[in-house]
C-alpha cells in the first residue's frame, strides 16, 4: 500500500492555513496542523490531521514540536502577521517581533524540515509570501521588508536544496478575505493617533487597505494552489494568486520604478 505523504502547515488556526489543512487532509495527506492553539483544532477536520503545538518565535517550541514528526514530505510556511506603522514611529520590539514571526520563525521551521527531507532526498517547501514581497506600500514597510526577505530566502534555497531533490516555491497572494485584517494586523498606536504627523495618510489609506482585505479573494483559492504545486514537479518558482497580485505584479515588471510608483499613488490617492 502506498504510504501517505506527510505535510506540516504552520499558522493552521485560521485563514489560508486552516483551509490548506482541510483540503490536504481531504486529498489523503497526513497533516500536522501547527498552531499556538491546537485545542481549537481538535475534531475540526475530516481525515488524518494532528494538531501540533508550535510557537515559531520560540526555538525550543519548534524543536519540541518536530520531535513528534518522524518524516516530512511537504512544508507549508503560512504563519505570519502584518504590522501597520510608519518607520519613524516604530519601536524596537515591534521591529523585532515582525521579523521574528515572518522571517526568523519561517527559517526555524524550514531548518528542521530540511533535515527530514534531505534524509529522504525528496521534499517540497512552499512559502506563503505576498504580492507585497515585490512592491512597497506606505504604513506596511516592516511587513513589506519581511516578505521581500521571504522572496530572497525562496530564491537562495532553490539553489541550496536542488541537489537533494527538494523543491522550494513562493506563493504571493493579494488581499484575501481571511482573519488577517481582523486578527493578524497589528497597529502602532502612535501612527494611528490624531497627533501623528502621518494622520492624513493613515486616515486615507488604512481604511482602503482593510476594505480590500475584507472584500478579497477566498482562502480556498490558496489551498487549491498549494495542492497544485505539490502535485506538479515542474511548477514555476513563484506564483501570484488573487486579484490585487494579478494586477500589480505584472505591472511592476513592465514599468520603471518611477512609473510604477506613480500608478500606485494614483490608485491609492497618495
Amino acid at each position: 500500500m502506498e504510504r501517505k505523504r506527510v505535510v506540516l502547515v504552520t499558522g493552521s488556526g485560521s485563514g489560508m492555513g486552516r483551509e490548506s489543512v482541510r483540503l490536504l487532509a481531504q486529498k489523503g495527506f497526513k497533516v500536522y496542523a501547527a498552531t499556538r492553539s491546537p485545542e481549537k483544532l481538535t475534531g475540526a477536520f475530516e481525515g488524518d490531521v494532528t494538531p501540533l503545538y508550535m510557537d515559531i518565535t520560540d526555538p525550543k517550541s519548534v524543536e519540541e514540536a518536530f520531535c513528534a514528526v518522524e518524516r516530512l514530505d511537504i512544508l507549508v510556511n503560512n504563519a505570519g502577521y502584518g504590522l501597520v506603522s510608519t518607520v519613524e514611529e516604530l519601536d524596537e520590539k515591534q521591529m523585532f517581533d515582525q521579523f521574528n514571526v515572518n522571517v526568523f520563525g519561517l527559517l526555524r521551521v524550514t531548518k528542521h524540515s530540511i533535515a527530514l527531507m534531505r534524509r529522504e532526498r525528496s521534499g517540497v517547501i512552499i512559502n506563503i509570501s505576498s504580492f507585497l514581497g515585490k512592491i512597497g506600500l506606505p504604513l506596511l514597510t516592516m511587513y513589506n521588508a519581511t516578505k521581500y526577505a521571504v522572496e530572497g530566502i525562496t530564491d537562495s534555497l532553490r539553489y541550496e536544496l536542488a541537489d537533494f531533490n527538494i523543491r522550494v516555491h513562493s506563493v504571493m497572494p493579494g488581499f484575501f478575505d481571511t482573519e488577517f485584517a481582523r486578527g493578524n494586523l497589528v497597529t502602532n498606536a502612535e501612527t494611528f493617533s490624531e497627533e501623528s504627523p502621518y494622520a492624513c495618510m493613515v486616515s486615507n489609506l488604512a481604511p482602503k487597505i482593510v476594505e480590500q482585505i475584507n472584500r478579497g479573494n477566498d482562502a480556498e483559492d490558496v489551498a487549491e494552489l498549494i495542492y497544485t504545486i505539490i502535485e506538479d514537479e515542474n511548477f514555476p518558482a513563484r506564483v501570484t494568486v488573487g486579484d490585487k497580485a494579478s494586477k500589480f505584479i505584472p505591472m511592476r515588471k513592465e514599468l520603471s520604478d518611477e512609473d510604477f510608483e506613480r500608478r500606485v499613488r494614483e490608485y491609492y490617492d497618495l
